[in-house]
């Protein structure tokens, strides 16, 4: 049976105030998933896991603790209890930490109008298996894919319940759906490996397993023969599938937590331009159907729509409310969250403005330049901007690709980066990140 989470979190927070607790709150969250991989025809590994886990924060004046469990008898919440006051009363003072004003607290929200959840009926086991075999098999069909090093199925549904000592209570429910596969293609040393992976929060949304395991074996196909381009300056051209890290790198830089330790590159760059003059960086929390949507934050503050970039002009940072206060701001309604942490401020959902050209439009634009399908390791300096990665994708000359490239560097420094792309159209709008690929006049490239 469920456990009623507003009869439960109400105990807990009651408990803690009677334990000496000025002020608490509670998260609960309540899982079950699925995984099925297969190899070869044949099941490979299924796992089915199912639990339960609440993280309690306590605050004492200016001091806390967060403890979390996966128990919820009464002993064990007793003992939760006890020790989280316990460990608040040593906890060093932090000035800027405590919930939400009650006046800031959301107060009404429609979890309906999101659509986090699929309310259909779950895949069975067999289901599930089916569409990864099939997934494996349409790599195994396209010709010069030797073998498939795994395909998969699998989905999750979590619950999600926060409850404050202020007066906040509220939940909702989220599920996901996904089918991968991994493809190889060539033998011994020349062997190059690429996948396809689609994830959902609705099942009917999921592409067809076919197409899935089609498009991973093609993309492993068309890296055949690699070899490393030559060492220079040129454009790169960040595919779509990976050109959402660069915005990363961004949302890392305007993080409160980050400009609050002066680690950022962009410390100094609040009301200063950061991206192409016109390109908008939104950040939209009610998206339906999308992973990053949510009706509230983990501090129980309400969510908006907000333009982090507006025409090219850095807005404002991402904040929860203690890096707010240390700020001398407010929130941005960005707190998140696990069982067992304070809140902490991270981006959701995000769309970079697009472009009007296509990938191929801006493949011949750049002439002769690399065009970065997949990243390895990196050397980026959070407080420089200086950026390094390992490379691989596919050589462009006159306008045209003509062979694919590994084992090549590719470096730069993220505000020139940044401040000069040119994006295309191909955000692909189910993505939390939405984000096109994007063209840059000019990196080091370190190959041959």
């Amino acid at each position: 049976m469920a456990h009623d989470f507003e009869v439960l979190s109400r105990k807990v927070l009651k408990a803690a105030k009677d334990a000496g607790a000025s002020m608490a709150d509670v998260l609960l969250v309540d899982g079950q998933s699925v995984s099925i991989d297969v190899r070869e025809g044949a099941l490979e590994h299924a796992e089915r896991s199912e639990g339960v886990d609440m993280g309690l924060r306590v605050l004492i004046g200016k001091q806390q603790a967060c403890v979390s469990v996966s128990d919820l008898s009464d002993t064990t919440i007793d003992k939760m209890v006890e020790r989280a006051v316990a460990m608040a009363k040593v906890a060093p003072e932090d000035p800027h930490i405590g919930l939400a004003d009650p006046s800031e607290l959301a107060q009404s929200w429609d979890v309906d109008v999101l659509e986090l959840a699929d309310t259909s009926d779950k895949p069975m086991p067999k289901q599930m298996q089916g569409a990864a075999e099939l997934a494996e098999a349409s790599a195994l069909a396209v010709k010069g894919v030797s073998k498939v090093q795994g395909a998969s199925a699998g989905w999750s549904d979590t619950r999600i319940h926060l409850a404050t000592s202020n007066g906040f209570a509220g939940g909702y429910r989220r599920t996901s759906y996904s089918t991968t596969c991994v493809a190889i293609a060539g033998e011994g040393l020349q062997m190059e490996r690429d996948y396809c992976g689609e994830g959902r929060t609705h099942l009917a949304d999921v592409p067809d397993a076919s197409e899935i395991g089609q498009l991973a074996g093609e993309r492993a196909v068309a890296k055949r023969g690699s070899t490393k381009p030559p060492t220079g300056s040129y454009p790169v051209l960040f595919d779509e599938r990976i050109s959402s890290t660069l915005i990363g790198h961004l949302l890392s830089a305007i993080n409160g937590t980050s400009i609050i330790r002066g680690s950022s590159w962009l410390k100094d760059g609040l009301e200063t331009q950061v991206l192409p003059t016109g390109i908008d960086l939104i950040e939209d929390p009610t998206r339906p159907r999308t992973a990053g949507s949510k009706p509230f934050d983990a501090e129980g503050l309400p969510v908006a729509v907000r333009k982090i970039v507006d025409a090219g002009i850095l807005t404002g940072w991402t904040l929860d409310l203690a890096t707010a206060r240390k700020l001398g701001m407010k929130s941005t309604g960005n707190a998140s969250r696990g069982v067992g942490s304070p809140p902490t401020p991270a981006s959701g959902n995000i769309t970079l403005t697009g472009g009007v050209k296509t990938r191929d439009d801006l493949i011949s634009d750049m002439g002769t330049g690399l065009l970065v399908t997949g990243l390895i390791g990196s050397t980026i300096s959070p407080t420089t901007g200086d950026y390094s990665r390992g490379a691989s994708g596919f050589w462009v000359e006159n306008g045209k690709i003509v062979r694919p490239v590994n084992e090549c560097t590719i470096a730069g420094n993220l505000k020139q980066m940044l401040a000069g792309f040119v994006p295309a159209n191909d955000g692909r709008i189910h993505l939390s990140r939405i984000v096109p690929s994007l063209l840059l006049e000019s990196m080091i490239i370190a190959g041959a």
